[in-house]
């Protein structure tokens, strides 16, 4: 994830370039923090610029205290509202920005989906926030984040490509070598905790895996048989005992994998993105398989397992941007085989969901004095770099004539 933080005076120039692209249906307001937002996604400028004032002090010695940063997942990263939401305020606070007010704006006129965000530097009494190093600390900063929700490093220029996985294919021979070859790249790449989860894992790719368990001369033994499917689930062709694939694959193998996907789960807190989007796709359909489709371009392969009735009972998300299979239940009763099973037979499955508002703390009216002298100054001088990555022509536009236009008279204190 890319960010770029850019320092300047005119307030009034940062709402209005982004609240425009957002009234254009070009976007849409994500969250706001002390900034009245009404919940539409749409954008008042005049309404935000009073409520920004209202929490500034009238003289100020901060020079340039607006500031307005941009973040820019990678193209494949893709991420839901709420996720975006998340990220900008972890973001802010970790910059120093989390009780200041600000705006999170999503822009949508590209096919890259990106945030903007509009705040200030400068605190109610007057004091400058400490925004030393900036960007060595926003560059640590977007790591963690990157690595806490699964995110591509958009920065890398060359990454290395994996190699794509295919489902076995019967009919294209050589069962045992593609089977293998599957099997040990998916215990390579993927985290689950239960062979309930190492199963939906496979099942994508038209493999099983059974545990064998006997005695041999009084000893116990217990081993791993692995299977081909068809797109049915059912074992075509003879199964193969791990061994033939290696002990990487093996019983005690992949009980250790069950431990240590548990701990880097559990540590990484990697489930967390997942439950957020797969319940963010749930509460915006009824549909079954609009549910799944949704998911699917997201990123995640759901696998759910019926009973003769055609019943849920068993739910498994595959999240092939973390790298983890989690059943339903492990992220909460909301996403267990019940409350799916519920939530797709309800009377009204299959239409339309009903909106859903969240009033979010600190997002309450504010009323302020008016100030008509704010639309004078929209120089902007010193609010965009023109360093980094462009985010379109018409933000290239902006940015300079927002550097060719002179100063002009700054208003006392705050040159806005």
């Amino acid at each position: 994830m890319v960010a770029k933080i850019s320092v300047g005076n005119s307030l009034y120039g940062a709402l209005a370039y982004n609240g425009e692209k957002i009234n254009k249906e070009e976007g849409r307001l994500l969250t706001t923090n002390r900034i009245y937002n009404d919940g539409t996604g749409t954008v008042e400028i005049r309404r935000a610029m009073e409520d920004f004032l209202a929490l500034m002090p009238v003289r100020s010695k901060v020079e340039k205290p607006v500031v307005h940063i941009s973040l820019n997942p990678h193209p494949d990263d893709m991420l839901t509202d709420t996720e975006l939401q998340d990220i900008a305020r972890e973001y802010l606070e970790k910059m120093g920005f989390g009780n200041q007010p600000y705006m999170v704006y999503k822009h949508e006129d590209i096919d890259r989906h990106h945030l903007h965000i509009v705040t200030v530097r400068v605190d109610g009494d007057g004091r400058s926030i400490d925004t030393r190093n900036n960007f060595y600390r926003s560059k640590q900063i977007t790591r963690e984040l990157e690595r806490k929700y699964g995110l591509h490093d958009a920065e890398r220029k060359s990454r290395r490509t994996d190699m794509p996985l295919h489902k076995v294919d019967v009919l294209a021979g050589d069962v045992k070598k593609q089977a293998g070859n599957v099997v040990k790249e998916l215990n390579r790449r993927y985290r689950f905790q239960t062979m309930g989860e190492y199963r939906a894992l496979l099942s994508l790719y038209n493999m099983t895996v059974e545990e064998a368990r006997g005695n041999v001369r009084g000893r116990e033994y217990n081993g791993l048989v692995y299977s081909v499917t068809d797109d049915s689930g059912n074992k075509v062709g003879n199964p193969f005992k791990s061994s033939l694939f290696g002990k990487s694959v093996g019983y005690d193998a992949v009980q250790r994998k069950f431990a240590r996907s548990k701990t880097e789960i559990k540590d990484r807190k990697l489930a967390d993105m997942t439950k957020r989007t797969v319940l963010s796709v749930l509460q915006g359909t009824y549909d079954k398989e609009r549910f799944i489709a949704t998911l699917k371009e997201k990123g995640i392969d759901t696998v759910l397992r019926y009973t003769e009735e055609g019943r849920i009972y068993g739910a498994t998300f595959i999240d092939h941007r973390t790298g983890c299979v989690l059943n339903g239940s492990r992220m909460g009763r909301e996403l267990s085989a019940n409350a799916l099973q519920e939530h797709f037979t309800l009377p009204y499955a299959g239409q339309p969901p009903v909106p859903l508002f969240i009033t979010t703390e600190g997002q309450e009216e504010t009323q302020a004095p008016s100030t008509p002298e704010y639309g004078r100054d929209l120089d902007g001088m010193g609010l965009f770099s023109p360093e980094g990555p462009a985010v379109d022509a018409e933000e290239e536009a902006f940015i300079r004539a927002m550097q060719r236009r002179k100063k002009k008279k700054k208003r006392k204190g705050l040159g806005m």
